[in-house]
């Protein structure tokens, strides 16, 4: 049998079909959030990762888009029976302490990062995700969530800037060995190359210097190869950080239904 998990964000799913014994993530697909409202296309990718395979019941998805998770959760359940649970709807007082003061306005794929790097390196964290936003979030050795920052997002930045302004055309951002650009787009990638690795080590700095602690560096997300080189302090990518954060989630408040599973039955909390 497999469990489905998965994360809704606002460019990217992920879907993630995992062993229910092991935890050990047997495949991922990845596609473009606005594409769930096109039910022929949500049948075919659900297909592609169920088809074939015995799925949990339950299946536990981060989300940031209301309106995606709904048209998920209604062609889950009307597909194949399998009902989503949000992990915010899900206790995570065992895993983490959100140490902030309105807890509802931390994003799920947040509280799974912080869950993910928590539950594996048991160290001060600073994890580092490149989505349509750029967050960095704040975990400490004793399992407290402290917060954290949220700048621009790269592309969105670009996409923002391209809109704006009627003479810079749409480009993409790529690693800059010099700083002055000699054209309009060497100009642009310096710009948005240099200018976010300043942004990541003066904010990890300012971290460091604020709370008085040294941290382990996490980046994930589709832009943390890109800065590898331009980084002050030493870090680790781990891509899915996010999607092991929710197994352990699952983990936690679904023990019982992997257990039950050499009875056949299934236990839905």
């Amino acid at each position: 049998m497999k469990i489905l998990i998965g994360d809704v964000g606002n460019t990217i799913t992920k879907f993630c079909l995992i062993e229910n014994r092991t935890f050990k993530i047997k495949k991922i697909i990845y596609f473009d959030s606005n594409k769930i409202i096109n039910g022929r296309y949500i049948k075919k990718k659900l297909n592609a990762i169920i088809k074939k395979n015995t799925v949990n019941k339950i299946a536990l998805f981060s989300s940031v888009v209301p309106k995606y998770q709904y048209i998920l959760k209604k062609n889950l359940y009307k597909l194949y029976k399998i009902k989503l649970k949000e992990i915010k709807d899900k206790n995570i007082n065992k895993l983490i302490k959100i140490n902030i003061k309105n807890k509802k306005q931390v994003g799920s794929d947040r509280i799974a990062n912080a869950v993910g790097v928590y539950s594996k390196y048991k160290s001060n964290c600073i994890v580092l995700d490149f989505g349509t936003a750029t967050t960095f979030d704040v975990v400490t050795k004793n399992g407290n969530y402290n917060g954290g920052i949220i700048a621009p997002g790269v592309n969105l930045s670009i996409k923002s800037l391209s809109n704006s302004a009627d003479q810079i055309p749409v480009f993409s951002i790529k690693k800059q060995n010099k700083i002055i650009g000699k054209n309009t787009i060497e100009a642009l990638r310096s710009g948005f190359y240099w200018g976010y690795s300043g942004l990541i080590n003066n904010i990890i700095l300012k971290i460091e210097k604020e709370t008085k602690k040294n941290y382990k560096i996490i980046f994930t997300g589709g832009y943390a190869d890109l800065f590898k080189t331009s980084i002050v302090k030493p870090f680790k990518i781990d891509r899915n950080i996010t999607i092991e954060g929710i197994i352990e989630i699952f983990k936690k408040n679904n023990y019982k239904l992997i257990k039950w599973k050499k009875k056949n039955l299934f236990f839905a909390l």
